[in-house]
């Protein structure tokens, strides 16, 4: 299985990056991004991409994927809707079309989050709503995965300092949190895990909730 990473510097990117170059059935992991990852193994190739919204340099690269894994994403803090809609609506459609074009059956895995709705009154929300709806329908095998708080494991970080912070601070909490609620919370190599699930068999539902992320 070829899988492709967008965001692998990110920490659900490093979740799923992990848990695909452990996996025997995954036999090449392109990881598509703007700066190394700083991880180095014999499946893993990573290719440079400086604009998002134009894919073209690396579509040969993209070609024949058989699972697409889009991890890319910003914080809403501090933007308004037309800038977080560019990073978090225009660049995951950008690598719809082109997968749409290069691999059609490919199974791509677009990372949104709890509480995400086209219709909803918070703007991430509205954003993130429309480009789970647009992929589901242009990709037959497009999934939206909705992970609600997600414990960073097996030293996955957050490129957000202020996050980095609050995960060390509630690190206990959030464990605690893990077994006594596991509808609301994750970690990151779980995530990692269900979306190689989505590549291997699909799920039932072509947006998945975080108590499905199991």
């Amino acid at each position: 299985m070829k899988v492709v990473v967008f965001g692998a510097t990110g920490m659900v990117g490093q979740g799923v990056l992990r848990e695909s170059l452990l996996a025997p059935d995954v036999e090449e992991v392109v990881a598509v991004g703007r700066t190394p990852t700083g991880v180095r193994h014999p499946k893993l190739r990573e290719v440079r991409l400086s604009d998002f919204a134009d894919l073209t340099p690396v579509k040969d690269d993209l070609a024949g994927a058989d699972a697409c894994f889009y991890c890319l994403g910003v914080s809403s803090v501090g933007l308004d809707e037309a800038e977080y809609t560019v990073v978090s609506y225009d660049y995951p459609m950008a690598a719809a079309r082109v997968f749409a074009e290069v691999s059609p059956r490919v199974v791509f895995v677009y990372v949104s989050g709890a509480g995400t709705d086209p219709d909803g009154r918070r703007m991430w929300s509205r954003v993130k709503g429309r480009a789970e709806r647009d992929i589901i329908a242009l990709l037959p095998n497009g999934y939206a995965f909705r992970p609600g708080i997600i414990r960073p494991t097996h030293g996955a970080r957050s490129k957000t300092r202020l996050y980095n912070s609050i995960y060390t601070a509630t690190a206990p909490l959030l464990t605690l949190a893990e077994r006594i609620a596991p509808k609301y919370v994750t970690t990151s190599d779980r995530l990692g895990r269900a979306m190689l699930h989505a590549a291997r068999t699909g799920f039932p539902s072509r947006v998945v909730e975080n108590a499905d992320l199991r």
